[in-house]
């Protein structure tokens, strides 16, 4: 954090977060709700996937149900449906249900077409679909918004309720029949670089947590039954940051961490208000999520890369007492997945990684493998896990399965001939089935 003389200047332009409570309003209106509704969402997700990387941001499916490596069209695959749009965010399962949101980029003139839909999970059957209202000023379908699109970021159930987030067009909460139950806006600005919305929400308690940098340069917590904000935090230092934020539980006390340019925040999740922060190093924009364990966090991201582990909890600046390690092997878009003392990782450039947590000492670095021995590359997905195996999808280039192991072992490599299109969301694993989607299909793998 830059300071003039012991204190920071509210006349500097900064893109760090400044220590001022005058950046957060409080809506204490809605606190009381959240006091009185202190059930979370661990409590009663069973074997679900109800959020983006599952129900706790993990990427790690627990339960202990073989998992096909291979597949084709021909090979494993339960079902596969042909979505209404294109889309970059992942399926969540809730019970009987596939979620999954889809856009189409529309016409001059007029707003993307989005919608959120619902699928029978044993067959694929769509059981409604729900219109998203044309949003206002959407930023042009041109540039990068090209490479991910108005569908980006993954909802979340509490298994009564299913929260989507469209960027400019609002947060938007449905029941499980489909019908609307309400609409939130968080801004409608647009970031810098006019790259679009990346961060899907998240439940704490009785809170919809939203990261809108790109909307109004705040994270947002909305109440899940009404949509009525609780808090905002704004900060200048939000700008081009693209990742989910990530609950970390230490000392009995839960934080929000978020990585933003340069520094890693955490936040308290009941009220917004920022506990510390620490210097990061990761420059440019940030889009890989948070992953922790034992109160200990793994951040990675940035144009030049940099990775680290940091202790959470403290107060006000911890950089000098709770970063353990840095390391400048680092992933720039796809988050990584924290199994058994090792952090594993797929880069953008389809080089898988695996670092020990204890130090960041790096264990392999190899180059994923095409049957004609050509390496994968193009990889916005992040890793999944399950029944040992790690799952990487890449865009263009079929999707590699991997021994979650610190000996570098590629199990599969595994590619749908008829589908050519892009491959950019995470996949969602559950009671050994695998939901894919591409910008044209949604597939249920299962062994058989």
């Amino acid at each position: 954090m830059a300071e003039q003389g012991g204190y920071w200047s509210a006349d500097q332009p900064s893109r760090y977060w400044r220590i001022s409570w005058m950046l957060f309003r409080l809506y204490p209106i809605a606190m009381a709700a959240v006091l009185i509704c202190p059930l979370t969402i661990a409590t009663a997700v069973g074997e679900d996937w109800r959020g983006f990387r599952g129900n706790d941001g993990s990427g790690i499916q627990k339960q202990d149900v073989a998992l096909p490596a291979s597949w084709a069209d021909g090979k494993n695959l339960l079902w596969k449906i042909d979505l209404p749009g294109q889309g970059s965010s992942s399926p969540i399962v809730v019970g009987d249900n596939v979620l999954v949101t889809c856009f189409n980029p529309g016409d001059a003139g007029r707003g993307p077409g989005r919608e959120l839909i619902c699928l029978d999970r044993t067959t694929g059957k769509n059981l409604w679909r729900a219109a998203i209202p044309d949003p206002q000023g959407e930023d042009p379908y041109q540039g990068f918004i090209r490479e991910h699109g108005y569908a980006s970021s993954t909802p979340v159930s509490d298994g009564e309720r299913v929260i989507s987030f469209f960027g400019k067009s609002g947060v938007f909460a449905h029941d499980l029949q489909g019908k609307q139950l309400w609409q939130a806006s968080v801004g409608s600005d647009s970031g810098s670089r006019q790259w679009g919305s990346a961060a899907s929400p998240l439940l704490h308690n009785n809170i919809v947590i939203v990261n809108a940098s790109d909307e109004s340069l705040s994270i947002r917590g909305l109440d899940k039954t009404t949509g009525q904000q609780v808090w905002i935090a704004e900060a200048a230092g939000l700008e081009n940051t693209f990742n989910t934020p990530q609950l970390v539980t230490i000392d009995n006390r839960q934080e929000l961490l978020v990585s933003v340019p340069n520094e890693i925040w955490g936040l308290d999740p009941a009220a917004g208000k920022l506990l510390w922060y620490a210097s990061s190093g990761m420059d440019g924009n940030v889009s890989p999520s948070i992953v922790s364990q034992g109160g200990i966090a793994y951040a990675m991201g940035g144009r030049r890369g940099t990775t680290l582990a940091i202790r959470a909890g403290g107060k006000d600046d911890v950089s000098e007492s709770h970063i353990a390690w840095t390391s400048q092997k680092s992933s720039y878009v796809p988050s990584p997945i924290l199994h058994d003392g090792h952090l594993y990782w797929v880069s953008d450039r389809g080089i898988a990684h695996c670092a020990r947590v204890d130090n960041g000492q790096l264990i392999y670095q190899k180059r994923l493998q095409l049957p004609k021995g050509d390496g994968g590359r193009g990889f916005y997905a992040s890793l999944a896990m399950a029944d040992g195996k790690l799952i990487a999808v890449s865009r263009h280039t079929g999707v590699f399965v991997l021994a979650a192991s610190p000996q570098f072992k590629q199990l599969a490599h595994n590619q749908f001939a008829n589908d050519d299109s892009q491959f950019n969301a995470s996949p969602a694993v559950v009671d050994g089935q695998i939901f894919l989607r591409s910008d044209r299909s949604l597939y249920c793998i299962a062994g058989q």
